[in-house]
């Protein structure tokens, strides 16, 4: 007998039962269930309380097919019409697909994978309120459940409790409880008795409530709460004035962890560092340079995770910190990340991409885990009156964990449902953790509710999908539809102008649309939902993340001082990049030939995907990999100045900022952020992720040799660089860098023409002269009619290390001038860039970005 530990087969709606392998016309087929859960194999046959459910050879039809393509060659059988009545009892417990020999020998035995018939069965589902529904009234979608009934507890801690029985909604698989109003406030949590594949048998799951709004500390126990409840808002919460909305492919983001913002800021209480309370503090360091980063026009700050997450203890007693003067350590030794490690299961740290309750805000940022929701809401509030929107990081595509597991939270509610299976019926982990299954309709609504949820009621101006190419592209379009209509009258938030982006990557189990239309970075094209764009994250930094050789030179690390053909591709990618990444615009190649973007290759595909703008999300460092300046430490030349270090991270950074479409840059990166070239930080502590905002403690390079868990096999690269002094920047080179980013910002928002809207317009204005050198781009774009001062502006990417005097013919007898804000800049270097109308030419200093402006009466622009 094959099969029977396994989960081959699949229940794909009420009359539909899909085999892997050949349906056997001469065999018998049947589903054998059992209420007890007891069925078991002996002696080659099946033993327990089986009850069957005919199937019969069937066909699937093209529709079929279509919904699930990745079953399109398997063998279908059908629920023989005398049976239909069984169905939905046979869900409640255990369910096996049996076949059988011509003289009833049984063949195989296997499980059943059941999400496409729960969809079928309890379409209705989908709009009945779950969760806290008023009051004290409570519903959860258990579909498969023997009973479910509510666990009631005095506290969140104490172990007294009554136990309420809730009643199931056959149509809908849904099991609800009316409670008094007196009940709000109370913790709770689901006994859900239900057949369990991961334990094998019927089980009695004590389990938080998927839609909890609330949890205890320690994530064990829902609380029913009302999020308009006046004690968890904070004053001036219902008309909270936001800053302006800004359009998507206009916005500037900054990517920003809430333990990383404080937790190194001696000019913030103790008791708020890594906290949310942080945010509140209008004096702290981090808070300053938020508002002067919005001053300079930064329009978004991107959290990392904040909704409750499973790997940091909520309670600061519970952790344990590094102990040790790691400062003190060698800055090339393995010590630091030593002790790291000893304590990362129970530090204060982690990325937080682990979920556990996808719409409550994780405790351990809160200076008391009981006031997460009112001290949220005062960091939203904080950031927003700094001049600056916020942006969550959503993750949706994977939880903690699955099956039986303590953190598992939907597969002990509804087992075998919110996670994708493989043909096998295991969970798929292509995320590195157990995937969910957002193609499934009711995994697909939790992802909506909670997003609307987080907008509504925490004012959320954005949202960044983890993963999103995980997702199917009706869900994130079911996303934005479900935002518009917001209103400002009926919500109390404009559901318009929050903007949306994730990583649109393909991989995995779904790649290539195996399963359904994914949210790639050609998928959302056109949807002005933004992905994040590679292509000139890899040319300028060079190479790609995953060489073996972290020297590989990029445009913006060195590589402009050897031409060579991989230079001038590098070239043709920026170009695109800085004209939005369009798969339509059109330039002239390295080839010295016409080429629209999406002939452009990049790695053995096209470059350019977006159909507009707003579809484009452009960085060259996230928290993702090294950060840029661990980045230039292993590409630029050992005896590169430090100077001439942070002309090549302002460089880089320049191309984000002064290209069309979504500029997005890795907080810190400003001023030249190192973790101490750990390239995946997200477990290792505070140390190896300081943001330090005064430049006297330096940048974190230095800080040891990173973790050896991710970062092991380029320590023989790394140990060198950390141990020179000179790669170590003080004040002068911070603030430079500093200066030169706010610089860049100001530019960017100084002329309309940096954010032209429309694929259209991006076309008949961006051009990009030939340079006569290479390492060198100029990129033109004609302002006429789009900006009141300036007729033209003129961008200068000289990555060389020798002075560049590019001519432009268009230039030649116009009045043009060093754009004001680097006219008054305090880099003498860009204050000798020039342009020289007689001859067409502008001069720019090596390794340095120049902007002019051409204007209708020779005045140049006014920075506003």
């Amino acid at each position: 007998m094959d099969g029977y530990l396994e989960a081959t087969a699949q229940w794909i709606d009420r009359a539909t039962v899909v085999w892997k392998g050949e349906v056997v016309a001469a065999n018998h087929y049947a589903l054998a269930c059992s209420a007890e859960g007891d069925i078991a194999c002996a002696d080659g046959d099946l033993t327990g309380d089986v009850h069957l459910v005919r199937l019969t050879p069937g066909q699937l039809t093209d529709a079929q097919k279509a919904t699930w393509p990745h079953l399109a060659a398997y063998g279908a059988l059908k629920v023989d019409p005398r049976d239909a009545d069984l169905v939905r009892d046979a869900l409640r417990g255990q369910v096996m697909a049996i076949e059988r020999g011509p003289c009833g020998a049984l063949l195989t035995a296997t499980g059943v994978q059941i999400p496409g018939v729960l969809d079928d069965l309890y379409a209705g589902a989908a709009k009945v309120p779950l969760g806290p529904t008023g009051n004290g009234g409570l519903a959860v979608w258990a579909p498969t459940a023997r009973t479910v009934e509510l666990a009631l507890y005095d506290g969140p801690s104490t172990d007294r409790r009554t136990v309420h029985p809730m009643r199931r909604d056959d149509a809908t698989g849904v099991w609800s409880v009316d409670g008094p109003a007196s009940w709000r406030g109370r913790y709770y949590t689901y006994l859900v008795t239900v057949y369990a594949p991961a334990a094998g048998k019927i089980v009695t799951n004590e389990v938080t409530d998927p839609y909890s709004l609330s949890v205890s500390a320690g994530s064990g126990r829902s609380q029913i709460v009302d999020l308009g409840d006046r004690s968890l808002r904070p004053e001036g919460w219902t008309a909270l004035t936001k800053p302006p909305a800004v359009r998507q492919d206009r916005a500037s983001i900054y990517e920003l962890h809430v333990r990383d913002f404080s937790a190194s800021d001696a000019t913030v209480p103790e008791a708020a560092r890594g906290t949310y309370k942080a945010f509140t503090e209008s004096g702290g360091a981090g808070m300053t340079e938020l508002r002067s980063l919005a001053k300079d026009g930064l329009t978004h700050v991107h959290l990392l995770p904040v909704f409750d997450f499973a790997t940091v203890p909520d309670r600061k007693a519970d952790r344990t910190e590094p102990a040790g003067d790691l400062a003190a350590l060698p800055p090339d030794s393995d010590r630091q990340q030593a002790c790291v490690a000893e304590t990362a299961a129970t530090d204060s740290f982690n990325w937080g991409y682990d979920p556990l309750h996808h719409t409550v805000p994780e405790g351990s940022y809160a200076t008391d885990p009981d006031r997460r929701i009112r001290e949220f809401r005062e960091m939203v509030a904080g950031l927003n009156g700094a001049g600056l929107r916020v942006v969550m990081d959503v993750v949706y595509n994977h939880t903690h964990a699955a099956g039986q597991d303590p953190t598992s939270v939907l597969d002990r509610v509804v087992p075998g449902y919110y996670h994708r299976l493989m043909d096998d019926g295991t969970v798929a982990t292509s995320t590195c953790c157990a995937n969910t299954a957002p193609e499934h309709t009711m995994m697909g609504r939790l992802v909506v509710d909670s997003i609307v949820t987080w907008a509504r009621e925490y004012k959320i101006d954005g949202f960044r999908f983890d993963l999103m190419g995980h997702h199917p592209k009706a869900n994130i379009l079911a996303v934005r539809a479900a935002l518009d209509a917001l209103t400002l009258a009926e919500d109390g938030v404009d559901g318009r102008s929050i903007i949306l982006y994730g990583e649109g990557w393909s991989f995995g189990e779904v790649a290539g649309d195996a399963r359904f239309e994914q949210a790639t970075q050609a998928g959302m094209a056109g949807t002005g939902i933004g992905t994040f764009s590679d292509r000139l994250r890899d040319a300028v930094r060079g190479g790609t993340p995953f060489d073996a050789d972290p020297g590989v030179q990029g445009f913006g690390s060195g590589l402009g001082d050897r031409p060579c053909d991989r230079l001038a591709h590098y070239e043709d990618l920026i170009k695109l990049g800085l004209a939005g990444n369009l798969r339509d615009f059109t330039f002239t190649g390295s080839a010295g030939t016409s080429v629209k973007g999406s002939e452009v290759d990049y790695n053995g595909g096209p470059a350019g995907y977006a159909a507009g703008p707003g579809d484009t999300v452009t960085y060259v460092d996230a928290h993702d990999n090294e950060t840029l300046f661990d980045a230039l430490a292993y590409k630029l030349p050992g005896d590169t100045p430090m100077a001439d270090r942070v002309r090549m991270q302002s460089l880089s950074l320049a191309a984000v900022l002064l290209g069309q479409g979504t500029a997005f840059v890795h907080a810190g990166s400003e001023r030249l952020r190192s973790k101490s070239l750990d390239r995946n930080s997200y477990d290792s502590g505070d140390w190896f992720n300081r943001l330090l905002w005064d430049c006297r403690d330096g940048n974190g390079f230095g800080g040891g040799l990173p973790p050896a868990k991710d970062n092991e096999a380029r320590w023989p690269y790394a140990r060198p660089l950390l141990a020179d002094p000179a790669l170590r920047p003080g004040c002068a080179a911070i603030g430079a860098a500093r200066a030169r980013f706010g610089e860049f910002l100001r530019i960017r928002y100084s002329s309309p023409a940096f954010s032209l809207g429309s694929a259209a317009e991006i076309g008949r204005r961006v051009s990009f002269p030939p340079s006569g050198a290479p390492g060198v781009i100029v990129m033109r774009i004609d302002a006429t009619g789009v900006d009141p001062v300036n007729t033209a502006i003129y961008v200068v990417f000289n990555a060389t290390g020798t002075t560049a005097a590019p001519a432009v013919a268009a230039l030649k007898g116009a009045r043009a001038a060093l754009h004001p804000v680097q006219a008054a800049s305090g880099d003498p270097v860009v204050r000798r860039a020039s342009a020289d109308p007689a001859a067409g030419t502008l001069t720019v200093p090596a390794r340095t970005v120049a902007v002019f402006t051409q204007t209708h009466q020779g005045n140049p622009a006014r920075p506003r």
